[in-house]
């Protein structure tokens, strides 16, 4: 049984398909990402399989469970998201923003296990050293790594939290969109491979990229949208292919040659006269 699946779900507005009908899963164990051009529906899908919109027709299933059934918190208890931006209003410390994803779903355990999910969050996203600085300081990288921190902790509180509970549900999700926009070449590998380790653990993981080199990479299925609609999924090496790229990316590529040196480019237009 998947651990979330997408059965026809689409979204619509004003009669404009945002989403059309997608079948997707990802199974425990497995990490799919998702890529596409600006406006195919990717963060829209993203959102109805985290629950935050409902789908306009289709379902999305937890466990096989309709998550429409499912009441908040206990979809908090197998599911974290980690969106592309996250403001923070007030000036919280970092250990303190980590916390929060603590604070909703494991009030029930033990103060010292709550404590030693949020040191344990702080270290695999790199932030344990800036614990006492003000988000509000940190770089738009380092806010980002907090964040996966914060919801690598709502992750794991979750987890025992449900294991304590005695919840079913299958197994943990954890959704990613565009988790690595704002970060350096280091970071972006550290916090994929934080995602597929989790994977590999059990949790299904289903990631927002646009750079199919790292989707390719981490990915163990790809799932290229285009135009609110499935344009290929399955294996990296079996979806990327050249005409993929020239008709859903609108790019003359070949796929593992590097390309030849760009042409000269010329303005459509007189640019100003420089200035004395």
């Amino acid at each position: 049984m998947s651990a979330i699946e997408a059965r026809g779900a689409g979204f619509s507005v004003g009669g404009r398909d945002l989403v059309a009908a997608v079948d997707l899963s990802v199974a425990a164990g497995e990490m799919v990402v998702v890529a596409g051009p600006n406006g195919a529906g990717k963060s829209t899908l993203l959102r109805m399989l985290a629950g935050e919109m409902r789908p306009t027709r289709g379902s999305v299933l937890y466990g096989g469970e309709d998550i429409a059934r499912l009441p908040p918190w206990r979809l908090a208890l197998v599911r974290a998201v980690l969106p592309q931006s996250t403001h923070v209003a007030f000036p919280f410390r970092v250990r303190e923003v980590v916390r929060l994803g603590v604070d909703g779903v494991g009030r029930m355990l033990p103060r010292a296990m709550r404590g030693d999910i949020v040191s344990e969050a702080l270290d695999a996203g790199d932030v344990l050293h800036l614990r006492d600085r003000l988000y509000q300081t940190l770089s738009g990288g380092e806010q980002q790594r907090v964040q996966f921190a914060r919801v690598l902790a709502q992750l794991h509180a979750g987890m025992r939290t449900g294991i304590c509970a005695g919840l079913a549900g299958g197994a943990p999700v954890l959704l990613l969109d565009e988790p690595v926009s704002s970060l350096d070449l280091k970071h972006q590998s550290a916090l994929l491979r934080a995602a597929r380790a989790l994977s590999r653990q059990g949790v299904a993981v289903l990631a927002i990229l646009h750079d199919l080199n790292l989707a390719a990479a981490f990915g163990d299925r790809l799932v290229v949208l285009h135009k609110g609609g499935v344009a290929a999924q399955g294996v990296p090496a079996e979806v990327l292919t050249d005409s993929l790229l020239e008709r859903v990316f609108e790019v003359s590529f070949r796929v593992g040659v590097a390309p030849p040196a760009p042409a000269p480019y010329v303005l459509p237009f007189d640019p100003p006269p420089a200035s004395s």
